[in-house]
């Protein structure tokens, strides 16, 4: 088994300010950390180890926080694909430089031509 990797800077930055948010959130609430570690189903110790931002402590016990805080639907959208920035980038940067007319195929016998599907004007069909 090979020893666990330190995570970087930046995701200890950000372990760290998750965990103070998480205890903000708890305080605010006005929530023991024993009662958070009982409605989470997880250790005191746990909930301590997640306000502090450490990595080792499971997603589980992060999601399970955040529903008993009422924020579960905050974690379901981390990476989602409408506010996935990058992912955004990278499929634009993956379009084609341009775009060709396709010639004229035979026409598909598989399926039967519906009537009444449209206004064809020889070149676009417009509903």
């Amino acid at each position: 088994m090979s020893p666990k990797r330190p995570p970087s800077f930046s995701a200890q930055a950000g372990l760290l300010d998750l965990g103070k948010n998480i205890s903000i959130a708890r305080k605010r609430r006005r929530m023991t950390i024993k009662h958070v570690a009982e409605a989470t189903g997880v250790t005191s110790e746990t909930i301590r180890r997640l306000e502090k931002g450490e990595p080792g402590v499971s997603i589980g016990a992060l999601a399970m926080a955040l529903l008993i805080f009422g924020e579960i639907g905050r974690l379901s959208d981390l990476l989602a694909p409408p506010t996935d920035d990058i992912g955004m980038i990278i499929s634009v940067n993956d379009l084609p430089k341009r775009v060709r007319e396709k010639g004229k195929t035979k026409k598909s016998t598989s399926f039967p031509e519906k009537q009444n599907q449209g206004v064809h004007d020889g070149k676009y069909v417009g509903f």
